[in-house]
């Protein structure tokens, strides 16, 4: 039985769309360009970050993140960036009395657009607010400490494979892989990623059916 679902923040619940568009306009590129580059750099099994470092070699992605919000040109989010299933699937989780987590590699930023939309969570959080990112063990034992339940009641749900799926189970956890986005699309039908995940799911109104099991 699943008691608590922990769930992944991009293309998990928020589309990516927004966020490589505006690194495409500050790094003046098109947007397209940046895209296909993303795409290579998934193929590759690297960090997205590379995508920029492919465009600007020895960029300094934190300086220019930085250099981005002083611009006013930081992070957005707002309801058009999340899924169409990630209110109703989630509001669904809560009503059959499962606690529900966000929890993501976003920055402190991200996490206070994230909790100003009133998600039908119990706590959202941040790996920059934690001082810690997947795939690190110390994140998923974060996980654990707000879980309210133990790791194998423990649901975690995402789309990239070596971020979320192999370390979340490596935990103990349950684990749910997403076919959604560049990397779940991608990995969907990996060996290891099947292996690994417990289920492999096209939606999250599929954790209805799972969170009984």
């Amino acid at each position: 039985m699943i008691r608590t679902v922990v769930l992944d923040v991009g293309e998990t619940l928020t589309r990516d769309d927004r966020y490589w568009a505006s690194w495409a306009d500050w790094l003046d590129v098109p947007t397209h360009t940046l895209s296909a580059l993303v795409g290579a750099v998934v193929v590759d099994g690297r960090d997205n970050a590379d995508a920029l470092r492919l465009l600007r070699p020895g960029i300094d992605v934190r300086a220019e993140y930085e250099a981005r919000a002083a611009a006013g040109h930081g992070e957005q989010l707002d309801e058009s960036d999340l899924y169409e299933d990630v209110r109703p699937a989630l509001t669904a989780l809560r009503a059959a009395g499962v606690r529900v987590v966000v929890a993501g590699n976003q920055s402190p930023r991200a996490g206070e657009l994230l909790r100003a939309l009133d998600l039908p969570a119990d706590l959202v959080a941040t790996s920059g607010e934690w001082g810690v990112a997947k795939p690190s063990p110390r994140f998923f034992a974060q996980v654990l400490a707000v879980s309210e339940a133990p790791a194998a009641e423990t649901l975690y749900v995402g789309d990239h494979p070596a971020n979320d799926v192999f370390p979340a189970r490596a935990a103990g956890l349950r684990t749910a892989h997403l076919r959604r986005g560049p990397w779940g699309f991608w990995w969907a039908d990996d060996p290891a990623t099947r292996e690994a995940a417990d289920w492999s799911i096209d939606s999250l109104h599929d954790l209805q059916g799972i969170i009984s099991v």
